[in-house]
């Protein structure tokens, strides 16, 4: 009865554990590290092929995205999750491997020219079918017994249509023990799905901590700041653009809208077009609309018992077709347009920046989180030039950003969650959270609630039969992130004062002449051109 630590422990991403026990292997999450990567993750200690299960907490990539690769490297178990989340997978891993396959091609088409050799994709589209037809669904709230000496139950959990925690419960050799993985812990009042389920008994609780160090704060009116916003841009004759993730994000904006019009909140223009450009999005949609008894909440139940759809609505068109989203940017009405991805680091999205970055009427509204190093984090923290497909645009639209929305539970959402097991579980394992947000909410938990907590490292080993740690996880940085990234950062910081002196020098020549302009701007263009990656 052992436990192993492989993948999101110090880290955000990339969850994954390793669980033995009554003569069975299996893995509870398989995703993938997306973002900075900081830590070694060890790798699962036996062949896929010897895996019998993976339990499934929700279908986001990071949790699901290695999925194909595991049955590419030989796995032929049974993957176990809820409906919605089954579906989801359908769609996410198909979409997950496409994007593997254009990265190679694009990857060869250029190693080619410079006699590289191949790149091979992490996996392809037949792996991640092979994947999803291991899928074995499951309501919520249903006991399962796996195997004899192991059940399991998946219970809402409130981050993502279909997300749960599982109650895994293990007997072998006369002693039982109850462990509960909590999956992503979601915010509170989140449009469209359920509140987080409160659990109240553990032996052992594997939690993560993603915002563990922070609180959301208030939560805003987003109808009517999102109506004030699309108002104010219309009344200009432009266009909003909107980044959002083609799941989840994308479904709770088409939720406020409908409210939005429902209400009359945009006046002077009519049935206004809402487009959303992306297939995966249009997909995602429509597993939300399948899946809506299992997992709406009771707003979201209210309108459907009254024959109203919370997601749909007059003036909604759904572009599918590649010329049906280019058809979008030749449609001269002010328009919402929602497309992914929702950080702009890929898809159809670049398409509709390039053609509205640069119009003064127009507003960009971004609508969660945006990672380090990507074009929507560029954006919203002041670029005045972006390079879009070799293009150099000027960014004109006025950047907002609809503050406070998270799927996520904040630190009071995640203390609420785990302060409902009563008697206090025998060990709280602190995953899934940034390495110091995972120190902070162990210290948390240890010192102001009374809890036995602690963070472990990738490849640390415990035994649940005997409470032990049979061996610790160790902090081992990735090759790229050793202790160098202090001078890496001390010399990152001195190009941003660089940058600064350049603006000011810019401001210097004001009033120069249009020939010493032009030069000095034809200057820092080809410097740009040079160093953007």
């Amino acid at each position: 009865m052992k436990l192993y630590f492989i993948g999101a422990d110090h880290e955000v991403t990339g969850s994954c554990h390793y669980v033995e026990a009554c003569g069975k292997r299996f893995l509870v999450d398989c995703g993938m590290e997306q973002g900075k990567d900081v830590f070694e993750n060890v790798e699962i200690p036996v062949p896929a092929s010897q895996i019998d299960y993976v339990l499934l907490t929700h279908a986001h990539i990071d949790h699901s995205g290695l999925l194909p690769l595991l049955f590419k490297n030989g796995f032929r178990g049974e993957i176990i999750s809820t409906f919605a989340t089954s579906d989801l997978c359908s769609i996410m891993l198909r979409d997950s491997a496409h994007i593997q396959e254009f990265e190679a091609e694009w990857r060869n088409r250029k190693g080619r020219r410079a006699g590289k050799e191949e790149f091979v994709p992490l996996y392809t589209m037949d792996d991640a079918l092979g994947a999803v037809e291991l899928f074995h669904p499951c309501d919520y709230n249903q006991k399962i017994e796996l195997t004899e000496g192991i059940s399991i139950r998946f219970t809402d959990v409130g981050h993502l249509l279909g997300s749960a925690s599982i109650e895994i419960w293990i007997t072998e050799d006369g002693v039982s023990k109850k462990i509960v993985f909590s999956g992503d812990i979601g915010n509170t009042n989140q449009p469209l799905i359920k509140d987080p389920e409160y659990l109240s008994e553990a032996d052992y609780v594997v939690m993560e901590s993603t915002y563990g160090d922070r609180t959301h704060g208030e939560r805003p009116d987003y109808v009517t700041e999102l109506a004030n916003i699309i108002q104010e841009t219309f009344d200009r004759g432009g266009n909003v653009v909107i980044p959002a993730f083609a799941v989840g994000r994308t479904q709770e904006m088409l939720y406020f809208i409908r409210e939005i019009k429902e209400k009359g909140l945009v006046t002077g223009h009519g049935c206004f077009k809402v487009f959303v450009d992306s297939p995966l999005a249009i997909e995602a949609t429509n597993v939300f609309n399948k899946n809506f008894r299992a997992c709406f909440d009771e707003d979201a139940m209210k309108l459907i018992n009254a024959g109203i759809n919370p997601i749909k609505f007059d003036g909604l068109n759904l572009a599918v077709s590649s010329d049906e989203s280019r058809a979008i940017n030749f449609d001269m009405e002010p328009k919402v347009i929602i497309s992914a991805s929702g950080m702009c680091d890929a898809g159809r999205i670049k398409h509709h920046l390039k053609h509205n970055l640069w119009r003064k009427e127009c507003t960009v509204l971004f609508v969660g989180y945006q990672g380090a190093g990507t074009l929507g984090r560029a954006l919203t923290e002041g670029a005045n030039y972006v390079k879009l497909f070799g293009e150099t645009i000027e960014v004109q639209a006025e950047i907002r950003k609809l503050s406070g929305i998270s799927g996520h539970a904040d630190k009071n959402g995640l203390l609420e969650w785990v302060n409902h097991f009563t008697p206090k579980p025998q060990k709280v394992f602190v995953v899934h959270g940034e390495d110091l947000v995972c120190e902070s909410f162990v210290k948390c938990l240890k010192e102001e609630h009374g809890l036995d907590a602690e963070a472990p490292f990738s490849g640390a080993i415990y035994d649940l039969a005997n409470a032990c740690w049979e061996k610790e996880g160790i902090k081992v940085y990735v090759k790229s992130e050793k202790p160098v990234e202090r001078h890496r950062s001390d010399v990152y910081a001195r190009l941003v004062e660089a940058g600064k002196r350049l603006m000011l020098v810019i401001t210097h020549n004001e009033g120069g002449t249009n020939k010493d302009l032009t030069k000095f701007m034809n200057q820092i263009h080809a410097l740009c051109d040079k160093w953007d990656r």
